[in-house]
């Protein structure tokens, strides 16, 4: 029998339902499992506690399916696991609101470990990052068609987590057809060309969707700073809600040349906006340096801290932009910064953010704790799946 058998004391975290199982956690493995079998999994007493994907590449050495160790895996459990994801977006309304786009199945958090799914309104892109879900992909992608009507699939495991699985990177055409690399789409009734083929995660930052209407809010009448702005997405939706101007910065030329092409999509006159190709970190000292200001600084730095092991270093990186910022603001400005990086917590985040407000000389209140959409859940037993968090703070006058 293809089995784990845990080392004693190591089940508390799988009674507690947490889907991860590490390899210090294991007394011994049985059966002779390849990569992305199923195992039952044991305590150290025999007693079953559930089943899991093998991946022997990985210091996540198993993924629990299900806590239910009678329970099989098969067709039949990831079209009940795909169906009720599916049917939690719906129930959300998710697309509506003049919105095409969403994430459809959130990995862990969704029971369906390493599976990422997002839509973009009659296209499918789809990550696989675990070991386990590789071995199920075809049928997965035949439940996908089944469940959501739609033939265009495009896989994007590009990502390199793969590689901590043991498993290559790939990309491409699974059924139907890519409309072109470059698609449009809507999401709170702003447009957006989202290239979905070379962009960033699947394309398109998904899960700042509520952000990027809440910085809406403040953005009528002011001079606006966007640091690494990609393809626009907060610019525009300042723009919109009435910013006066919008500087954005972003070290991409690709990704700024979609800004350009979203800005003219939504009909914003050049004047309004100007587009800057360069490092953030230099670039918001030079600003500093000739002691420019703006009412609004939105900080969406890439992740930092891929992992808990660089989080020290991320700490310093998140302080540095931040700090700038703060120097950055006028009296009475907003600053709205972000953290997408897992290892960062909450907790460890705001203190950040309060150490450069410190340092800046200046006094800030947290006036909202920003987070991802609901179509990105946390799953009360995996806190891991909360990575994105953010602040609003507003400087005195």
């Amino acid at each position: 029998m293809k089995a784990i058998y845990l080392k004693s004391g190591r089940e508390k975290s799988v009674l507690r339902h947490h889907p991860w199982i590490f390899s210090g956690a294991i007394d011994h493995v049985t059966g002779e499992p390849s990569i992305g079998d199923t195992l039952d999994v044991f305590d150290a007493q025999g007693t079953p506690l559930g089943k899991a994907a093998y991946s022997p590449s990985s210091s996540i050495r198993a993924r629990i399916w299900t806590f239910d160790p009678i329970e099989e895996i098969s067709l039949e459990y990831f079209s009940k696991r795909i169906h009720a994801a599916i049917s939690m977006r719906n129930d959300l309304q998710l697309f509506q609101h003049q919105t095409n786009i969403g994430r459809l199945i959130h990995a862990e958090s969704d029971g369906l470990p390493g599976l990422i799914v997002d839509r973009y309104d009659n296209l499918l892109v789809v990550q696989i990052l675990s070991a386990g879900i590789e071995k199920w992909r075809e049928v997965i992608f035949d439940i996908l068609k089944e469940e959501t009507g739609i033939e265009n699939i495009l896989e994007r495991s590009d990502v390199e987590v793969r590689k901590l699985e043991g498993l290559e990177e790939r990309t491409g055409i699974i059924s139907g057809q890519l409309p072109q690399p470059e698609i449009e789409i809507v999401e709170n009734g702003i447009f957006f060309y989202v290239d979905v083929v070379r962009g960033q995660k699947t394309g398109f930052y998904i899960d700042q969707r509520l952000n990027r209407r809440a910085i809406q809010d403040f953005s009528k009448g002011k001079d606006v700073l966007n640091c690494f702005s990609y393809t626009g997405a907060f610019s525009v939706n300042a723009l919109k809600a009435g910013a006066s101007h919008v500087t954005s910065i972003d070290s991409s030329v690709e990704a700024n040349q979609l800004a350009f092409k979203n800005l003219a999509l939504n009909n914003i006159p050049p004047e309004r906006y100007t587009i800057l190709s360069a490092d953030v970190f230099h670039e918001l000292r030079t600003m500093r340096d000739k002691a420019l200001s703006f009412d609004l600084i939105i900080l969406d730095p890439p992740k930092f801290a891929p992992t808990a092991a660089q989080v020290r270093s991320a700490a310093r990186g998140y302080k540095d932009i931040n700090l700038l910022a703060f120097k950055l603001l006028r009296p009475g400005g907003i600053l709205a910064t972000f953290s997408c990086s897992g290892g960062v917590t909450q907790e460890l985040f705001q203190k950040i953010v309060a150490d450069a407000a410190l340092d800046a000389g200046v006094d800030a209140k947290i006036i909202q704790h920003l987070a991802q959409g609901p179509d990105h859940p946390i799953a009360l037993n995996f806190p891991e799946g909360s990575y994105l968090k953010g602040l609003t703070c507003m400087i005195s006058k």
